[in-house]
């Protein structure tokens, strides 16, 4: 691949705002979101991808890192052959991936990072509320076990929080998330009309 795609990437814990913000860019012009986890739940159960999807969600575990990244790719590949990203023009607005270090280092030719916006949400228990009520609105059977609510948490603080760090101070932007949705879009574009 001659030219990596510029890219902001949306971070913060299952049940941060992630999806709404990134559903939300995806609407303005010269944006493309993609949300890993989406694409993993629209996956066949008898797909081998789908299997390996609902054999580690269903333990509260991240999918290992080759079939993500793969998946990913053919994803981006689609939509590209599809017409609805052009990485000419288009800046990739991702959600859910990297979701670890060594993806990260994965993608790392692939991806132009300009900006990495971290949803942070202190309160814990109100990260359990909104992935309880997600399960019953979006049908999510994944967001609707306690148990695997918090090993989903666990997951990300011992995972997924790294890639802040790989990332470095100069690209990661902190939002408070437990703001209104229309106050947090505001932090986001405020930061992105800066780093883009």
């Amino acid at each position: 691949m001659n030219s990596r795609y510029k890219t902001v990437l949306l971070f913060g814990s299952p049940g941060s705002g992630k999806g709404t913000q990134g559903k939300i860019l995806g609407t303005i012009p010269n944006f493309f979101h993609c949300a890993c986890g989406d694409v993993f739940r629209n996956l066949t159960i008898d797909s081998e991808l789908g299997g390996i999807f609902i054999d580690y969600s269903s333990r509260g575990q991240l999918v290992p890192d080759e079939p993500t990244v793969r998946l990913w790719r053919e994803t981006i590949k689609s939509a590209q052959q599809s017409h609805r990203f052009h990485p000419e023009r288009d800046t990739l607005v991702l959600d859910g991936i990297p979701r670890n270090p060594e993806q990260a280092r994965i993608l790392a030719e692939t991806l132009d990072v300009r900006a990495l916006i971290n949803l942070a949400c202190p309160d814990m228990q109100k990260m359990v509320e909104r992935l309880q009520r997600r399960a019953l609105r979006e049908n999510r059977l994944d967001d609707a076990n306690l148990d695997i609510i918090k090993q989903r948490l666990a997951t990300y603080e011992r995972e997924t929080r790294p890639v802040l760090e790989h990332y470095g101070s100069s690209l990661v932007h902190t939002v408070d998330s437990t703001q209104s949705p229309v106050d947090v879009l505001r932090n986001i574009l405020d930061i992105l009309a800066k780093a883009l």
